[in-house]
């Protein structure tokens, strides 16, 4: 008979202890030290600054050609010649000096491009803001996800034990003759699926606290624990103005830069068919002797002005203006789209919470008959399979309530990333 002695009962509850007391053992963190800890460490807003750092070098470039460029050069060399006669004569010369420009007009092409500079370093901040809100969904996800493993730990053993007491009860009638082989089996399989489920469970505690350590970027960290409970109440009742968040929006604002630096190279692209003027000037020193004494020194002005390049600036002005427009396109359908997913976000948010009230109600409902059923089955007001069905309506009940809190909190993540919230918004 599949009976527990109370060696094997005394040994299978050692090994559950000792497979969960890592869960015990285990760090504790909070949602705002998981927040804090993926501000400092995760590797994507590391790169996203990165980002930011390259973009104002970019500009700080391209702004360097808006004043003075100088430049020092020496020259030391030796000639040779040989003369009708073949005698050959060496020559040394010797030179060094300064030279300098600085751009006057140029088509406003450098003051453009320096402008389109600054619209893309804006648009690496925000591209920041936006990395920084799918971090923290992802974070939030993994957080909730290691809250429902750990009470997932729980119900388990809560189910372990509800079948445990059934095929006590079974076996007890079993042996009396008051009940079937079959229903002895059917109590042992609930059973076996329960211990499953308990060692299912530890496994993906461990899955849990491993994602979340990654979306942290806290590798140095073996064990954790979330701190915090699954059957928070959200309330969420009057349908914000959706227009009003999507003006601040980091994706739209990106985008936003982004067309603005391109009208910025539209009007750079036509600065090419305007003549560029610099002044220069210099000053050196040459002789064949060290050190020079020759001096020379020169000041003027430069005109350049391209004209025949094979159709290449039209060519560059249109694939500007082209650009521009399909930025203008894109913004708006973006636009479009982050509507409608703060549409269905909404919509998800009020149909998870409102699921957590209905599961609930189902679930006091499925403990109170199992209660009812349990008693009269002890004394033989129910079938086996008449009570079966209600003891496996708890056990459900249980786990979709489970599902239904987590699902909530979850769709409440979504919610707060479609308004763009990032890593700074601790709610």
């Amino acid at each position: 008979m599949f009976l527990f002695s109370p060696v094997k009962k005394c040994i299978l509850l050692s090994a559950m202890l000792l497979i969960a007391r890592p869960l015990y053992a285990a760090q504790e963190l909070t949602w705002e030290d998981c927040l804090r800890q993926a501000a400092i460490h995760h590797p994507d807003l590391l790169s996203a600054r990165e980002s930011i750092r390259q973009s104002r070098d970019v500009k700080t470039i391209t702004a360097s050609g808006l004043w003075p460029q100088a430049s020092a050069n020496l020259t030391l060399a030796r000639s040779k010649a040989e003369t009708s006669t073949g005698l050959s004569s060496k020559t040394n010369s010797y030179a060094y000096g300064v030279s300098g420009s600085q751009l006057i007009f140029d088509g406003f092409k450098t003051i453009n491009n320096v402008k389109a500079s600054a619209q893309n370093v804006e648009a690496s901040r925000w591209n920041f803001q936006y990395v920084s809100s799918q971090v923290r969904l992802r974070l939030r996800t993994a957080f909730v996800d290691l809250l429902k493993a750990q009470d997932l730990i729980k119900l388990t053993q809560d189910i372990y034990d509800i079948r445990k007491k059934s095929v006590d009860l079974i076996s007890k009638y079993y042996n009396s003759g008051m009940e079937n082989t079959g229903s002895l089996l059917t109590a042992r399989a609930n059973l076996a699926q329960a211990q499953f489920e308990v060692d299912q469970a530890l496994r993906g505690l461990q899955v849990a606290q491993r994602d979340l350590l990654k979306e942290m970027g806290a590798g140095d960290l073996e064990d954790v624990r979330a701190k915090g409970e699954l059957n928070s109440r959200l309330e969420y009742h009057e349908k914000p103005a959706f227009e009003v968040i999507l003006d601040h929006n980091p994706q739209l604002l990106q985008i936003a830069a982004q067309t603005n630096a391109a009208s910025f190279d539209v009007r750079s692209s036509q600065g090419n068919f305007w003549p560029a003027l610099s002044l220069v000037g210099g000053a050196d020193r040459t002789d064949s002797h060290w050190p020079p004494k020759g001096a020379g020194t020169n000041v003027g002005v430069e005109l350049t002005w391209p004209l025949l390049e094979g159709g290449s600036r039209l060519a560059q002005m249109d694939q500007a203006k082209s650009y521009y427009r399909g930025l203008q396109d894109q913004q708006q359908s973006l636009r479009d789209s982050l509507y409608l997913s703060l549409e269905q976000a909404w919509a998800n948010l009020q149909d998870a919470i409102g699921q957590v009230g209905v599961q609930e109600k189902f679930l006091e409902a499925n403990e109170e008959r199992s209660r009812i059923a349990t008693q009269q089955y002890s004394t033989g007001l129910l079938t086996f399979n008449e009570w079966t069905i209600i003891e496996d309506n708890l056990v459900s009940s249980k786990k979709t309530f489970l599902n239904t809190q987590a699902n909530a909190l979850l769709a409440e993540a979504n919610w707060v990333a479609a308004q763009g919230r990032n890593l700074e918004y601790a709610d």
